[in-house]
């Protein structure tokens, strides 16, 4: 859990980013494309970037660097995600070639502390071209396997915005701070935070940047430096792709009917949803979902659980094979 504090001059020091931050999507993309998380979420863009890198050595070569820096979980050094500077990669790959030895040396200390590739990591960072040889990486991959999807990512990052500005107008910062569970939960002053490791943040005044992110998945992440400018990065709600759509649409729609098998796809298209969110993406009455709902967790395609005063609903695994069982190849199958 990672318990976030505010105090009053903060809680005035709340942002949130209005684009997607390129190294942050890249650094998540590339723990995303080493594991098989979020199947429907993820499984159109894995398969299609595995087909790239077959084809495409360069693209292959850069994701080798990058593995030696960001393993699928854990830490990732904080110095590869800098301040946002804009939605702009190149200005972000600036910051990162210009950082100073000394944070680069402490950041793969502590990756090399987690158990992670750090010998790797650190003959990729000590190598002839240094920092210019991990930027350059990062522009091949970013090229290669995130360019050509940028428009949904984001569109993606967009509608979540809007839900988050409409949110501060009618709400104020609080309504911002509780509309972001299930992930966090706020009870001021602090924001809990679903996190892999228990930790304390004290803002003292430095407010927070809420960076939405389309290829985090399941849990905010921030960096582990607590001097750097605070950022939390969380998942945003992310549409089921064309190839899930169009496959609910023939075996599972016959399999469960329309209703039915919209309101499952509804449930895996993101983290987590109430039942008044899924009835109207559904457009069915509230009863109608909450019968639905309940037909398919007595099935073991959905499970729900209570998050303070709401009931939100997630797709099983078995759900998530129902939907989408071939969108990602086994890992073994990835050339990198």
């Amino acid at each position: 859990m990672l318990r976030i504090h505010f105090t009053t001059e903060d809680l005035q020091r709340v942002r949130v980013a209005r684009a997607p931050d390129p190294l942050w999507e890249l650094m998540c993309s590339v723990c995303r494309v080493q594991t098989r998380q979020g199947p429907l979420a993820f499984g159109h863009w894995r398969r299609s970037a595995h087909q790239r890198l077959r084809a495409d050595p360069k693209a292959r070569d850069a994701l080798a660097v990058l593995r030696a820096l960001i393993p699928p979980a854990g830490y990732i050094p904080d110095f590869l995600t800098p301040a946002p500077a804009g939605p702009e990669l190149g200005a972000g790959l600036e910051t990162v070639r210009a950082t100073p030895r000394a944070q680069v040396v402490r950041d793969l200390a502590r990756l090399a502390a987690t158990g992670a590739a750090g010998a790797a990591a650190y003959a990729v960072v000590a190598g002839r071209g240094g920092l210019g040889d991990v930027t350059g990486a990062l522009t091949t991959y970013h090229d290669a396997l995130l360019a050509p999807h940028w428009p949904q990512i984001r569109a993606a990052v967009a509608k979540d915005v809007a839900l988050r500005a409409r949110a501060l107008l009618e709400g104020g910062t609080r309504e911002l701070l509780t509309g972001l569970r299930p992930f966090a939960t706020w009870a001021a002053p602090v924001l809990a935070v679903d996190y892999p490791v228990d930790r304390d943040l004290h803002l003292a005044g430095r407010g927070l940047l809420l960076v939405p992110s389309y290829f985090c998945w399941r849990r905010p992440t921030a960096f582990a430096d607590p001097d750097l400018p605070p950022v939390l990065v969380y998942p945003v709600a992310k549409d089921p792709l064309a190839l899930c759509r169009t496959h609910a649409e023939d075996g599972v729609v016959r399999l469960l009917g329309r209703t039915r098998a919209a309101v499952l796809t509804e449930a895996a298209s993101t983290e987590a949803r109430t039942t008044s969110e899924i009835a109207e993406a559904v457009g069915v009455s509230l009863p109608s979902a909450s019968y639905q709902l309940g037909v398919l967790r007595d099935a073991g395609l959905l499970a729900s659980h209570r998050s303070g005063k709401y009931v939100l609903h997630t797709a099983t695994p078995l759900g998530l094979d129902l939907l989408a069982p071939r969108l990602d190849s086994p890992p073994s199958a990835s050339p990198a």
